[in-house]
Parts: structure tokens; C-alpha cells; sequence
């Protein structure tokens, strides 16, 4: 019993011994401080104590964290420092921790070194798969000045290239033996730039660089990399940096860095930690990260700096910026187009045309009122024998002259046609209103079709990145034996097809620009943009999106809200007042052809002679009157006129008919466009919230299903599916907005009432005109 208990007490000895973790403190020393490093430095000790997890408990402190400000003597005091307190694992980040720690043979502490050492660097054997040093390792990046320059070069073709490094590290690194080799393979020159201040870059950057290389650039603040990007976008002088994504997105046009990049860089570190806590030999662990180059481009800064991207690049390269045309000359909102095309269009100026032709027409309906003179002048030689013969009557030469006046004082003919003629061109101003209504609604259509192909280009790129990504899970799933080769190829498969899908989403955007500049009359390749259009900002702050959501979603409201339409509509239509008019016309043809007929036509007319000179044989003896001039009166009624006069009236009454089955389809058809676009209005309103909730739900779908895949918890065709549909969901939900304010403007068209082109007090009244013709109803 006793042999028992004390085995019973042993066995909890050891238990309680093996459950105890050993403690480790972390140092970590670094070549600079800023602002934008601390994040950095909480995720890299978040990820070690991840990773480390309960093999050991993992202590960090400021005290421990020492920066050496470009110094060596500084940073070799730093190092001495950590070997004589309380650390037990040194980490440590810069070129100067670098020049000090990598000439050391023996380490008494376990050190890890790294940042800014690739292959371009000789501090390390690159063949080595192993520091090889007990106690020591590093980490070697496939990073390099070569792949970067080569790339640019790729890009842009410069010829002399402007290279920023901080003067800590020009001479600690054999920098300039690099770049002249580099720079005699490409055949171009170089100048460094070394800088302390992101000040020392602004003024070095002139024209005499046609490109711009940032080097080293970590710790350079945000707000300095927006200053440098700027100045740089200034002078259209392309750029590419070593550091990451965020600074491409602030400006830098180009990097081969990816966000994966750093979240590797710590995991290898936490990695290479938990090794040592479990036993193994720092020496013994690898010192290359691979990384895939993964070319990021800033869109806008692109454009910016005229350097446009070849296809060839695409299928290889992310795209960062909002696709904005950073070039455009001209930026429209949705006024703007509506305003410009009535007044730029080309088909509206053909059109506004005719109503000067009909005017033109009335003018000549008149004119049949007006007098008719004519003056005319005779010479006449007359065979000399007979005017020998004519005792002054007639002689062998004379000239003469005679003015003639015809005057129309009454006719039914000429009355009705000024009428018809008066009604036509009112037809034909209607005929304008229509084509002018047509043309803003076409304009406006053109309009939200660039923003919703600015929005799909958007997505697709989004989409061509998270291909992209998956590719690379696919990949690391395939390392690790957790799937086939097949996913990888489906996956690659993938990425061809959204790169396709990129590529004809920019072309469709260019199209819809060329739409745009043809309707506004601009130069087809004139460099143009539009503004986003958001329900309650801007040019739409007005437009009562609410208010006509609640009456349209009412089943009460929503009845006589359509018969008040349908009225508004039918009275402002141009189309019934045109035919209105060229009904008029056409009675007035029917009265003409029936009773008018039998109206007599009475005319005035009068002449004036008068002889010049006479001479010759028989001039002699002179007449007593060289000039005389008579006056008439011409009274006519049409008896018979071959029947045509009862054809052209069968031939009115005929037209007459047609004219109001025409605006009784005209009329039909309002109603029904009316139906048609307050259901589509109901659906785009439920699509707003919709797509909202349904774009939320499939992006945590994705997040969720990207994560199980990565752990091989779920195929390909169900993270297929999950990015598919957020995808839809993205498109859907970012083109609702634009999709409800298109059927609105459509609905607008039908009613012959653009909201924006009127005053908010004229919307006012039309609002109160409803609930005015809602209160006659009840």
C-alpha cells in the first residue's frame, strides 16, 4: 500500500514537472523606428506566440526592443547589451544589425538575422540551405535589385534611372558595385540618391531621371511616400519601390512585393523560434523564403505618368487604384451630360433643323397673299417692207417695256394651307421635344453604363487577385499533399479566363466612353470621366429617394400613383401633341376638300405698257399714246376637277383614321411603359438592400470557405462556387444604386419630366399635384 502511494506521488511529480513551460525573453534589435513599424512589430510578436503556442511561454518588452539609428558602434553595443541581460533570443532586423552580426563566427545567444539581405548581396553563400553556424540564422530572400530593375525596365524602357537609398546603408552596402552591373546588362545609367529625409528625394527628383527606384525605403512614413509619389506623378516620371502593396497604393506606381510577403517573412521567424523551443539547432533550419514575384501596379499612377499597360502584363499583375481616368479633360455628372447633349448633339441640331424648314414653309403658306409684280422690256425688228406698209403702226425697230401685278385677294386653297402649314410646324417643334427627351434619356443611359462598366472593371480586377490568391493556396495545398495537381491547373485555368474578362471589361469601358463623346459631340478619343452617382450626395442630394420608395411601395398609394403618371404622362407627351396637331391639319385638309371647294378664289391683276424708241421704216407718223395700263378683276370656282377633289379627301379622312389609332397606341403604350417602370422600380429598390445583405453574406462565405480549403476541409468546387457568387453578389450589389436611378430616369422619359432639369420647387408642385389629385380620388 505504502509502494503504491509513493508511486501515485511520483507519477504527479512528473506530471506537474512536464506541465510546467519554460519562460523565453525576445530582444529585438532594429536599424530605425517609425511610426508605421510598430503595427509590424505587434503582428510579428502575435505570431510567434501563435505559433510557440503552450510549448513555452513567450515574454516581450520595450526594454528589450533597441534601435541603433544607422550607427554601428551603436548597433554592436545594442548586441551586447541583449548577450548580457535577461534575453534568450535575439531578433534582429537591418542592414547595420546585419554588417555587425554576419561577421560574427561564434553566437552565444541564439540570433536570428533578417531584412534587407538578398541575392544580390555576398554576405552569404546563396547555394547554402543552412547558416551552418551553431546558434545562428538568417533569412535570404529570393528578392532582388535585378528582378525590380529588369522589370522596370519591362515597363517603361527608361534610360537613366534615379535610385533612392538611405545614407546609413550606402556605405555599409557595396550598393553601387551592384547597380553597375546591373545597370551595364540593361544598358542604361543610374544615379543614386542617398537619402535622411524624404525632403533629399523631393529635390533630387528632376528631369534629368526618366525613372525613379526606391531601394530602400522601409521607413519612410505614408504621408512621405505620398509626397515623393506626387512629386513624381508631377514630373510623369515612372516608379517602382521594394516596399510593399500600401505604398503602391498611396502612389508608387509599380512593386514586385506582395502583402503575402511579410505575413511569410513571420511566419518563418515564429517558425525558426518554435524550432529552438522544441530543441533543434538554429543551424540546422532553412535560411531561403521563396517568393513569387507578383508585379502590383497602381492603375492611376500609370495613367498618370503615360505608361500604358501591355496585355502581356496583365494575366502576371495586380491591380491597385480606383480606375479613375486620371487623365480626362473633362468630368461629367449626370446634369452635366443631360445639360451638354441638348445643346451638343448633332442628331438634335439635324433635328432642330426641320423645325426651321417648317418655318420656312409657313413663311411660303403666306406668301400666296403677297403681290406678284413683274417687269419686262421688248426689242422687236420687223420685216422693212411690211413696216413700210403699216403707216406708223409698226416700224422696223422698237423697244418697249410693261410692269404686271397679280394680287390674290381671297382663296380658300391659299387659307387652308397656312393653316396646315402653322399646325405642321408646331408638329415638327413636338417632334424636336421628342427627339430632345429621346436624347438625354440616351445620354443618361450612356452615362450609368460607364459607371456600371467602371464598377465591373473594378470587380473583375478584384476578382483576377482573389483567382490569384486561391492559385496560390492551391499551390501550397499541393506542397503539403492536401490536393492534386488538378486544382492547381483548374485554378490556372481560372486566372486566364478572368485575365480575359479584365481585359474586355477595360475595352468595354472605352466604349462606353466613345458612346458618351458621341452623343455629347466631343472627339471620339477625347479623354473624359464621370463622377459616381450616390442616392443623397452631390447633384442627387434632392432627389427623394425615400419619399418615392414609401409611395411606390405602398399597394394603396401605388394605384393611383400610376393613374397620376399615366395623366401627367398623356398631357406632357410630345408625341399626342404632335399628332394632335397633325390632326388639325388634317381637318382643315377635310374642309378644304368638301365645302371649301365650292368657295370662289378672287384675284386682282393690272398692267402698265409703255413704248421706249422707234425708228426705221413705218416709224412714222408717231401714235398719239406712248403708254397706256389696264385693271382686272379674275373671280374662278371650281366646277369639275377630274374627281380629284374627292380623292384628296378620302385620301385626308383615310390619314385622319390613321393619325388616332396612332395616339391611341401611343397612348396604350404609355400606360403600359408606366406599369412596366414602377415594377422595375420596385425591384431595384428591394435590390438596394438586397445586394447589400447578400454581398456581406457571400464575402464571409468566401473568407470561410478559402480557410477550409487551405485546410482541406472542403474541393475546389465549392470555393469555385463561393468566389462565383460573391463575384455576382459584388455586381449586384455595387450596380443597384446605378440600375434604380436608370429605370428612374426611364420613367422620367415616360412622363416627359426630368427631375434635374427642373427647379425643386417645379418637383414640389409636381409632388403636390399628387397627393392634390390623391385627395379628388377619395
Amino acid at each position: 500500500m505504502r509502494k503504491a502511494v509513493i508511486a501515485l506521488l511520483l507519477l504527479f511529480t512528473i506530471v506537474a514537472f512536464s506541465q510546467t513551460k519554460e519562460t523565453y525573453h525576445i530582444g529585438i534589435l532594429l536599424d530605425n523606428q517609425a511610426p508605421e513599424l510598430a503595427p509590424l512589430l505587434d503582428t510579428l510578436q502575435d505570431e510567434i506566440k501563435a505559433v510557440v503556442g503552450e510549448d513555452a511561454t513567450i515574454l516581450f518588452s520595450e526594454s528589450n526592443v533597441l534601435i541603433n539609428d544607422y550607427n554601428v558602434e551603436k548597433a554592436t553595443s545594442n548586441y551586447r547589451m541583449l548577450l548580457n541581460n535577461n534575453t534568450d533570443i535575439i531578433i534582429a532586423f537591418g542592414v547595420i544589425n546585419n554588417e555587425v552580426i554576419s561577421k560574427l563566427k561564434t553566437h552565444i545567444k541564439p540570433t536570428i538575422l533578417f531584412g534587407v539581405i538578398n541575392n544580390d548581396f555576398d554576405y552569404f553563400k546563396e547555394e547554402s540551405l543552412t547558416s551552418g553556424i551553431s546558434n545562428f540564422t538568417y533569412l535570404l530572400t529570393s528578392q532582388s535589385f535585378k528582378k525590380d530593375l529588369n522589370t522596370l525596365k519591362e515597363l517603361t524602357s527608361f534610360t537613366n534611372v534615379g535610385i533612392a537609398i538611405e545614407e546609413g546603408l550606402i556605405d555599409v552596402l557595396p550598393f553601387k558595385t551592384i547597380f553597375d552591373r546591373e545597370a551595364a546588362a540593361l544598358g542604361v545609367t543610374y544615379k543614386i540618391i542617398p537619402y535622411s529625409s524624404s525632403d533629399d528625394i523631393l529635390n533630387a527628383i528632376t528631369n534629368d531621371i526618366d525613372a525613379f527606384y526606391l531601394a530602400s525605403g522601409f521607413f519612410l512614413t505614408k504621408n512621405e511616400i505620398s509626397q515623393i509619389a506626387n512629386k513624381l506623378i508631377e514630373e510623369k516620371i515612372p516608379s517602382f519601390t521594394t516596399t510593399n502593396i500600401n505604398d503602391v497604393e498611396t502612389g508608387i506606381m509599380a512593386t514586385n512585393q506582395s502583402n503575402d510577403n511579410i505575413n511569410q517573412f513571420f511566419r518563418r521567424i515564429a517558425l525558426s523560434v518554435e524550432s529552438y523551443i522544441n530543441g533543434q539547432n538554429l543551424s540546422e533550419l532553412p535560411v531561403l523564403i521563396e517568393y513569387e514575384d507578383k508585379l502590383t501596379v497602381n492603375y492611376n499612377t500609370a495613367e498618370s505618368v503615360g505608361m500604358p499597360i501591355k496585355y502581356s502584363l496583365v494575366a502576371n499583375t495586380d491591380f491597385v487604384g480606383d480606375f479613375v481616368n486620371v487623365l480626362s479633360e473633362k468630368k461629367y455628372n449626370l446634369l452635366d451630360v443631360m445639360k451638354t447633349v441638348v445643346g451638343e448633339n448633332l442628331s438634335l441640331q439635324s433635328s432642330k433643323k426641320n423645325i426651321l424648314l417648317s418655318e420656312q414653309d409657313v413663311k411660303t403658306s403666306k406668301s400666296n397673299y403677297y403681290p406678284s409684280v413683274t417687269a419686262s422690256a421688248t426689242g422687236t425688228y420687223l420685216d422693212p417692207d411690211l413696216a413700210e406698209i403699216s403707216n406708223g403702226q409698226n416700224p422696223e425697230f422698237s423697244t418697249s417695256g410693261a410692269i404686271s401685278l397679280e394680287q390674290t385677294l381671297f382663296s380658300e386653297a391659299a387659307n387652308a394651307n397656312i393653316s396646315i402649314q402653322k399646325n405642321l410646324l408646331k408638329a415638327q417643334q413636338e417632334t424636336y421635344n421628342v427627339d430632345e427627351l429621346d436624347a438625354i434619356f440616351n445620354v443618361s443611359n450612356a452615362y450609368f453604363n460607364a459607371l456600371i462598366s467602371k464598377a465591373n472593371l473594378q470587380i473583375q480586377s478584384q476578382n483576377l487577385n482573389l483567382t490569384k490568391k486561391n492559385l496560390q493556396i492551391a499551390n501550397q495545398n499541393f506542397d503539403e499533399g492536401q490536393s492534386g495537381k488538378s486544382d492547381v491547373l483548374r485554378f490556372t485555368s481560372e486566372a486566364a479566363q478572368n485575365t480575359q474578362s479584365l481585359i474586355e471589361a477595360t475595352n468595354q469601358l472605352e466604349r462606353t466612353y466613345f458612346t458618351l463623346n458621341q452623343l455629347l459631340n466631343n472627339p471620339i478619343d477625347y479623354e473624359i470621366d464621370v463622377d459616381e452617382a450616390e442616392l443623397g450626395e452631390g447633384i442627387l442630394k434632392n432627389y427623394n429617394y425615400q419619399q418615392l420608395r414609401d409611395v411606390v411601395d405602398d399597394p394603396k398609394l401605388r394605384e393611383p400613383f400610376i393613374d397620376y403618371l399615366v395623366k401627367i404622362a398623356k398631357e406632357n407627351a410630345p408625341e399626342i401633341k404632335s399628332l394632335d396637331y397633325n390632326l388639325h391639319a388634317n381637318k382643315r385638309s377635310i374642309k378644304l376638300n368638301s365645302s371649301g371647294r365650292f368657295l370662289p378664289t378672287l384675284a386682282l391683276q393690272g398692267q402698265y405698257n409703255r413704248d421706249f424708241n422707234r425708228w426705221g421704216k413705218g416709224s412714222t407718223p408717231a401714235p398719239v399714246l406712248n403708254d397706256n395700263y389696264n385693271v382686272g378683276v379674275n373671280l374662278s370656282i371650281p366646277v369639275f376637277n377630274k374627281t380629284q377633289t374627292n380623292i384628296n379627301k378620302q385620301i385626308a379622312i383615310i390619314q385622319q383614321d390613321q393619325l388616332i389609332i396612332n395616339k391611341g397606341n401611343i397612348e396604350l403604350n404609355i400606360e403600359a411603359n408606366i406599369n412596366n417602370a414602377i415594377l422595375n422600380l420596385i425591384n431595384e429598390i428591394t435590390n438596394i438592400e438586397i445586394s447589400k445583405v447578400s454581398e456581406a453574406t457571400a464575402r464571409e462565405s468566401l473568407d470561410l470557405t478559402q480557410v477550409s480549403y487551405s485546410n482541406g476541409a472542403v474541393n475546389i468546387v465549392q470555393l469555385l462556387d463561393a468566389q462565383n457568387n460573391y463575384l455576382s453578389a459584388q455586381l449586384s450589389q455595387i450596380t443597384a444604386v446605378y440600375n434604380y436611378l436608370l429605370s428612374s430616369i426611364q420613367l422620367e422619359r415616360d412622363i416627359s419630366y426630368y427631375f434635374l432639369l427642373h427647379s425643386p420647387e417645379e418637383n414640389q408642385a409636381f409632388i403636390q399635384a399628387f397627393y392634390d389629385f390623391l385627395q379628388t380620388r377619395n
